[in-house]
């Protein structure tokens, strides 16, 4: 290759110590060389090579005598060049001994200044030791002596006395020395558990934004010792060897911590479970195999609840070995156990079908068609509560099947499919007489008629979900609380019900969704015994519409929570009035509602969303008493002056 340097092969090897210090002190061997020859030369009466006058002659061959000078000669060079070369040691060996002192007494300084060098300091003073400066530098060449070799070379390790390699990352001992990998990680082990580090203030966000989210815990206020106790024992899990005689409530709340903090694993699955157990819920199984599943149903032969969210490796052995052992099973909850084929569903119905009283299915791809929904009618007659939430491959024929269930109290549907009005007429019409609860989820196609049948079939409804539609008219909605045979409602959700139209935000004349009217009339039917109200998306009600359900002296004594995300007519006299009618309320939520400003919120409410609090999106009432009152006389300035616009 023409492109490499040619360097004619030379090895070069390590230079002795009088080359380097002859090369420090900028001393030539060829100048030593060439002035020994002078003075040799002199001494023997020679002429000079490098004399230029041309004179010198070439001598002619020596004499014996002349011989004997020239051996004497080369001896006493030898003589003289050893003598060179051993006071140029001894000068380099005093340098280096000068050297290795400064640096000792720098390396000693800077003991003396270390904080383990004054710890030693203090524990030798308190037990009554000498604090002469004699003794510190005693102490600081003691600490000298486990210094750190550089990189590379091989030390001893201060606790197991192994022999290694020093790196760049070895760990300092307590006693000064260095450690090897291992027992540098137990150390690093150590002082993590006795020092944990801070939290960002990202991570203490998001951790307090989890924890207001979720709907078991409420975000203001102090937590409960119970509440310290279970995320304590969730926090250090791989130190836990069982939770004992723990109250079935508690272990489902630890279960749901587990679950949220993706620490249920194989190992500690284990320790929830217990043979006098009967129920079982593990809510984020992803981390167990087909193994787990089994042995849990072993561990717990008397169960007869199982849920199992997640359950993505849950498969055909698991339940046949479920309808093995586990012959009580009556509730059934089961998300994304896609692995279940259809001939096991059909197993499953023939031979626990009678017994089998709640079932709740959801995220089925690859399985549980219309067939199979029809086999779970046919063998299951005792169906008290059915979920089936996007299951892609039943279909409108499906929702015939479940018509012929007699007994169903609590029915939630989701799908994706296209089923038409006449299909849920017909549902309705068959088990909605005995119906506590019915969800109608994504049900496109679903028309007035639908609300209709629900108005004139239902009677015992405690839940009505009947959201993401946008067919059915506020004058439907209207119909059907008004003069209605049912109950007051203790939950109601129709989010997402209203007109999409871009090229017209406001929608048309006749409203499509809950509007004002049929939020007026749903509040006034079912006002007094309602507890949750999800009105979000629901932009077709009006501020009018809103002030006088919640301003205008109206009271709803049992009204928790209630969710006004993306009702754009909301602004903050209408969440003053909600504060001040719903005194049980303990949370608002209000996203993309830009008219609320300068809120107060009142002790134990939290608001979430306002898009002021440009600190954070929860706010936490901390007023006392009666303090809403306070502000409500502002409040009724400005409905006044808001009637005298009317």
């Amino acid at each position: 290759m023409t492109g490499r340097r040619q360097t004619g092969n030379r090895i070069r090897g390590p230079n002795s110590a009088l080359t380097d210090f002859l090369a420090a002190n900028n001393i030539s061997a060829a100048q030593i060389r060439d002035d020994y020859e002078r003075r040799r030369r002199e001494a023997a009466g020679e002429p000079n090579p490098d004399d230029t006058n041309g004179d010198a002659q070439v001598p002619d061959e020596p004499t014996t005598a002349q011989a004997s000078a020239l051996h004497n000669n080369e001896e006493e060079e030898e003589v003289e060049e050893e003598e060179v070369e051993a006071e140029s040691s001894r000068s380099s060996k005093r340098k280096r001994k000068a050297n290795e002192a400064a640096a000792e007494a720098k390396k000693l300084a800077k003991i003396k200044k270390s904080k383990a060098f004054q710890r030693r300091k203090a524990a030798r003073d308190a037990d009554g030791g000498d604090s002469d400066s004699e003794y510190d530098d005693i102490l600081a060449r003691e600490m000298y002596k486990k210094t750190q070799p550089p990189p590379g070379q091989l030390d001893n390790c201060e606790i197991c006395s192994k022999r290694f390699t020093v790196t760049s990352y070895s760990k300092t001992g307590p006693d000064g020395g260095l450690l090897c990998t291992p027992c540098g990680k137990e150390l690093a082990a150590e002082e993590g558990s006795k020092k944990p580090k801070k939290q960002s203030q990202q991570k203490r966000k998001r951790k307090l934004e989890s924890d207001r989210m979720e709907a078991s815990h409420k975000s203001h206020g102090a937590k409960s010792l119970q509440q310290l106790c279970i995320e304590k024992v969730a926090q250090h899990h791989e130190d836990v060897e069982e939770f004992g005689e723990l109250p079935e409530k508690v272990l489902e709340r630890l279960g749901e911590i587990f679950s949220k903090q993706r620490v249920m694993t194989p190992r500690t699955l284990r320790l929830f479970l217990r043979s006098d157990l009967d129920a079982i819920a593990v809510h984020d199984a992803a981390y167990l195999e087909t193994e787990d599943y089994n042995h849990m149903l072993a561990s717990v032969p008397h169960i007869e609840k199982i849920v199992l969210r997640n359950a993505c490796q849950f498969k055909d052995e698991n339940i046949e070995y479920m309808l093995d052992k586990c012959k009580n099973v009556r509730f059934l909850h089961l998300y994304a156990s896609n692995l279940v084929t259809d001939r096991v569903w059909k197993e499953l119905f023939l031979r626990q079908g009678e017994k089998l009283e709640h079932l709740k299915l959801a995220w089925l791809d690859a399985s549980f068609d219309d067939k199979v929904v029809d086999d779970m009618v046919q063998f299951c007659p005792n169906l008290v509560g059915l979920k089936l939430k996007l299951c892609r491959r039943f279909t409108a024929a499906a929702i015939d099947s479940i018509a012929r269930l007699k007994k169903l109290q609590f029915l939630s549907l989701q799908t994706n499919a296209d089923v038409d009005s006449e299909c849920l007429i017909n549902l309705i019409k068959s088990v909605g007489h005995g119906l506590q609860t019915l969800s109608l989820e994504h049900f496109l196609e679903a028309d007035d008629d639908v609300l209709n049948i629900i108005h004139d079939q239902c009677r015992n409804l405690r839940k009505l979900r009947f959201s993401e539609n946008d067919y059915c008219t506020d004058a439907a909605f209207t119909a059907l609380f008004t003069d209605w045979a049912n109950p007051p409602l203790r939950f109601a959700d129709f989010n997402s019900t209203r007109d999409v139209d871009n090229s017209n935000p406001k929608g048309p004349e006749e409203p499509i969704g809950l509007a004002s009217n049929g939020f007026r009339a749903l509040m006034k039917h079912s006002g007094a015994g309602l507890e949750v109200l999800n009105l979000a998306s629901c932009r077709h009600i009006t501020n009018k519409a809103f002030w006088d359900v919640f301003c205008e002296g109206n009271f709803y004594p049992k009204l928790k929570k209630i969710d006004i995300s993306f009702c754009n007519t909301v602004d903050t006299m209408i969440v003053a009035g909600i504060f001040k009618s719903c005194p049980k309320l303990d949370r608002l939520i209000s996203f993309g509602n830009f008219s609320i400003e300068d809120v107060v919120v009142p002790r134990g409410i939290v608001l979430i969303g306002v898009p002021k609090a440009q600190d954070a999106i929860e706010q936490v009432g901390t007023a006392v008493g009666d303090d809403v009152g306070g502000f409500m006389d502002s409040l009724g300035a400005m409905g006044s002056m808001v009637g005298a616009a009317a």
